[in-house]
């Protein structure tokens, strides 16, 4: 199988994982020894996100007055921030995934947001999703998800809570409630 970085991944309606069932997951690396995604239509549950800044980011009064919304990249190093950001500005140790989307865990891209001198367009991740080599290709075999390309468009401007059905139906699924039933042809 070809590299999945930059493509989505679409839960299918029987799953049921609570981290990933309906979620979409945008993989920023794929390679033989596994793959790097984040979970990209799920805001971070934590009542409280500015004792949770305070261990990564200084300023976090800051911050939280101009990230809109905190994601739950996946449920792996939760206490790291990824920021998924446009290729338009870019610091040391940023990685480019496609032509307009890169992504950056060094701190230097939140004080250079804050200082409205960052991307144009980004999305703030605790955590992220993460698979050995060959796993998340035995998940596609099985059914577990649908694998979609992607344009920067619909991972920054589609509202988190349209994205798994947006996307599902783009494939075919129908995602009214009767599919989460399962059976096999």
């Amino acid at each position: 199988m070809s590299s999945l970085q930059n493509h989505i991944l679409i839960a299918m309606p029987h799953m049921v994982d609570p981290y990933f069932g309906k979620s979409v997951v945008y993989i920023c690396e794929h390679t033989k020894d596994g793959a790097m995604g984040l979970v990209i239509n799920r805001p971070f549950m934590e009542p409280d996100l500015k004792k949770l800044f305070a261990e990564i980011y200084e300023d976090n009064e800051n911050i939280l007055k101009i990230v809109p919304a905190v994601h739950f990249g996946g449920p792996i190093m939760i206490e790291r921030g990824i920021v998924l950001h446009s290729t338009d500005h870019t610091v040391e140790g940023s990685v480019k995934i496609a032509d307009k989307i890169a992504m950056t865990s060094h701190r230097d891209i939140l004080s250079d947001i804050s200082k409205k001198k960052g991307p144009t367009r980004f999305k703030l991740f605790l955590g992220h999703s993460g698979w050995g080599g060959g796993q998340l290709e035995k998940e596609i075999e099985r059914g577990d998800w649908l694998l979609q390309n992607t344009t920067s468009d619909f991972i920054f401007d589609v509202p988190e809570k349209y994205m798994w059905s947006q996307a599902a139906r783009t494939l075919g699924v129908e995602t009214n409630d009767s599919a989460g039933l399962s059976g096999h042809a």
